[in-house]
């Protein structure tokens, strides 16, 4: 049948075992293969940890406006810290959401680095008289995330039969790893963009659905949006494009969004987690076996192959190092920053987008001179490839 119709739950537990192993390892590549998306449990945090985590996540939104921005995140040009309601952009649209942004501490970048190292920074915490409990409870979640997080790419790397270790060379000692705290506000019509479409540019996302609302979706080749509910105890698990590109397409990224929560349900919270690549890094694909290549072939052939209009961030030669589209993607997802630390960057950003503007359009009219589709026809909408999360 075209095109996946649920997103897949695997057990870590399965992959623990030497006897259950092979098993998992077999469905691991099979949702690599065909989905992208699935939800994995039993990840060795301890459900406790999850319920703080979401306690201290939603507490940070009620806190009152002035204290929230007074860890906005255009203070610093590492993009960490408080984005308000409708501040940051996807596909050209602003999310209607607000969150706050935190990633694993690493100390400011030197004049001497790359401008791309002002990623790497020490994170915004709200003050501590309000939320006490708040940053280190999100320390030790980013701590032992960061250690699933690794192992998960480690049991990628086995499932397409690579080294173990096939993914170390990607990752900095100290990788810098990302989180978002993030909350969707009532009052639509459930159909708005919570976030909008898009995929996810890393190696591997790890959501917590830290509220019981549906509206995460992931779509399938054949345009369907399919559902992720919440799980308890479980985490959504996103391929993003760097995976994508490392593997020469082998790995599906795979496109999602969030819908608003309907007026009358109280707001969504979620968590997403992004395991760090290495910002110096060079996307070049990796030696994936000619077997594992002709599986995906397959799957590609049967279902008519991709069609989506993503713009791919990891086109070899657009850019030298990972950090340098990682920065752009960032710095159009939160023109605000851009205004005040990048304008340079941002205008570039602002003049590609005319460009491709008057090229689509272009585009459009020639196919239907050509009477090939017509404007009721259906296709999928402008893709953006970020660090966004849902």
């Amino acid at each position: 049948m075209p095109g996946f119709k649920e997103i897949p739950l695997l057990d870590l537990m399965e992959a623990r075992s030497e006897k259950s192993k092979p098993v998992f390892l077999q469905k691991l590549r099979d949702a690599l293969l065909n989905v992208g998306f699935l939800y994995i449990k039993n990840c060795g945090i301890n459900q406790e940890l999850y319920d703080r985590v979401c306690e201290e996540g939603i507490r940070f939104f009620d806190l009152p406006e002035q204290e929230k921005q007074q860890i906005e995140m255009k203070n610093q040009p590492s993009f960490l810290g408080y984005s308000k309601l409708g501040n940051e952009i996807t596909a050209q649209k602003a999310d209607w959401r607000e969150q706050l942004d935190l990633s694993t501490p690493h100390p400011v970048r030197k004049p001497t680095d790359p401008l791309y190292h002002n990623l790497l920074a020490p994170n915004q915490w709200p003050n501590k008289q309000h939320l006490p409990q708040f940053q280190p409870t999100f320390e030790e979640y980013m701590r032992q995330m960061s250690a699933v997080s690794m192992f998960f790419t480690s049991l990628i790397a086995e499932s397409l039969d690579l080294p173990l270790t096939a993914f170390d060379t990607f990752f900095d000692v100290d990788q810098q790893h990302e989180l978002k705290v993030v909350k969707y506000p009532d009052g639509g019509d459930g159909v708005g963009q919570g976030v909008g479409p898009h995929k996810d540019s890393m190696l591997t996302s790890y959501l917590l659905q830290a509220s019981p609302h549906k509206g995460l979706q992931a779509q399938n080749t054949q345009g369907e949006w399919i559902d992720c509910p919440p799980i308890r105890g479980s985490l959504v698990v996103a391929i993003g494009q760097g995976l994508e590109a490392l593997t020469g397409g082998v790995c599906a990224s795979t496109t999602h969004r969030v819908l608003s929560p309907a007026s009358g349900s109280g707001a969504r919270y979620s968590i997403p987690f992004f395991q760090g690549v290495s910002y110096d890094a060079q996307f070049e694909s990796m030696d994936v076996p000619d077997h594992v290549r002709a599986l995906r072939k397959e799957i590609l052939e049967r279902e008519g192959g991709r069609r989506d209009d993503v713009e791919f961030t990891f086109v070899k030669g657009r850019w030298k190092h990972l950090g340098e589209a990682t920065l752009m993607n960032r710095v159009k997802s939160h023109p605000d920053v851009g205004e005040r630390w990048y304008p340079d960057l941002l205008r570039q950003i602002k003049d590609q987008q005319a460009r491709d503007d008057i090229g689509e359009k272009t585009a459009r009219t020639a196919v239907a001179g050509n009477g090939t589709m017509s404007s009721n026809q259906p296709r999928f909408g402008a893709v953006a490839t970020c660090y966004s999360g849902s």
